[in-house]
């Protein structure tokens, strides 16, 4: 066994022996000592193993790609809201969320990333098989980690819930820093795990039905690359090489534009109307856009956006009093008989309509009833 061999074998294998440890013992602030031990691992593993080069004709095509699915992927989650619903987002950035929480993820996916690069180019059996696990583990104890379990079934959570889907991205990771180098996966995983920070409101859907999505879409991603990018279909890689500047330059101008609506994290948000009680302006199957409210005036007969306690509502506000030092507005449906049942106050109101967009989200509604059928 040569020197570089013995160095490459024991270099990898103290790294996993470290990243395993810390994933049965550490308790707490795992997220933080995944991206200290990947932090300090990373660059002595680029120091003593030499990376070799290999060439890609697709790299930047690839790169391209999973930056848009990245994209793509975090906006369609969160679009599920229409459906689920939205909740007030408890992680959304500031200065203490990027120190625990942002900034080692970051930390811990891109080390990671180089890791994998380095470790696979070596063309050793060993050391892509030390590779995929301990992307598993940097990224299993990144999330959560194993310490601290006292039964079989939180045990199970953590399997189903963070280990499954980390072996199912892993595999991706592994396919693409293979063959395309470490950049693609880097985009990817800070664009579909850091966005959620970056959303002032978050998609109600289930924790289960995230675990899948999170198992499932790697899969599809690691297909489709394979469709298009494999060294055995030329012609596959010529179409995946003309992929248009402008149109995707519009793709994601358009994806982003969704995400701000969706999210209402600047001025404007959207929402779809799922009934009829607004039929005559406002129809069924409609978008609307509205404005975020910020203490603006409202005046009787605008068509405001309310929270009640359950859902948001599109109603017109018929009449409003000022008691006790504040506004009541009272709301109806244009094509209901009656009011609705009781008032809103400053602190109800979610935003003011601004336009809509007809039959826009018809789609969104019939995602809605092919899901709860």
């Amino acid at each position: 066994m040569t020197k570089d061999k013995k160095v490459l074998y024991l270099t990898s294998l103290i790294s996993l022996a470290v990243l395993l440890a810390a994933l049965f013992t550490v308790q707490k602030n795992s997220r933080f000592v995944a991206a200290v031990l990947m932090a300090v691992m990373t660059p002595v593993i680029c120091l003593l193993i030499k990376r070799r080069s290999a060439r890609s004709i697709a790299k930047k095509d690839v790169l391209l790609l999973m930056t848009i699915l990245a994209v793509i992927i975090s906006v369609l989650i969160e679009i599920t809201g229409f459906y689920f619903g939205y909740y007030y987002n408890p992680y959304y950035v500031n200065s203490k969320i990027l120190f625990t929480f942002i900034l080692p993820i970051a930390v811990t996916v891109i080390a990671t990333e180089i890791t994998r690069s380095v470790l696979l180019s070596q063309k050793n059996g060993f050391a892509d098989i030390v590779s995929f696990l301990i992307g598993v583990a940097a990224e299993t104890l990144m999330i959560s980690g194993f310490a601290g379990t006292i039964s079989f079934n939180q045990f199970m959570d953590i399997v189903g819930m963070t280990l499954l889907p980390a072996i199912s991205g892993n595999v991706l990771y592994h396919h693409v820093s293979k063959n395309y180098g470490a950049l693609p996966n880097i985009s990817y995983r800070l664009i579909s795990t850091l966005y959620v920070y970056f959303m002032p409101n978050r998609t109600a859907m289930g924790s289960a039905l995230l675990a899948m999505l999170k198992l499932t879409v790697p899969v599809g991603v690691f297909v489709l690359i394979l469709a298009m990018f494999s060294k055995t279909k030329k012609n596959a890689i010529e179409k995946g090489k003309k992929l248009s500047v402008v149109g995707t330059a519009v793709a994601v101008a358009a994806i982003v534009a969704v995400a701000m609506l969706i999210s209402c994290q600047f001025r404007f948000g959207a929402l779809v109307i799922a009934t009829d009680s607004m039929t005559g302006e406002i129809n069924k199957g409609d978008m609307i856009i509205y404005e975020r409210y910020d203490d603006q005036k409202i005046n009787e007969g605008q068509v405001i956006v309310f929270f009640n306690g359950e859902a948001n509502i599109v109603h017109r506000v018929v009449r409003k009093e000022y008691v006790n030092g504040e506004w009541r507005y009272f709301t109806k449906g244009d094509f209901n008989e009656t009011e609705d049942r009781g008032y809103r106050t400053d602190k109800d109101i979610v935003g003011l309509t601004d336009f809509k967009l007809a039959y826009a989200g018809y789609p969104t509604l019939w995602l809605r009833e092919i899901i709860s059928n």
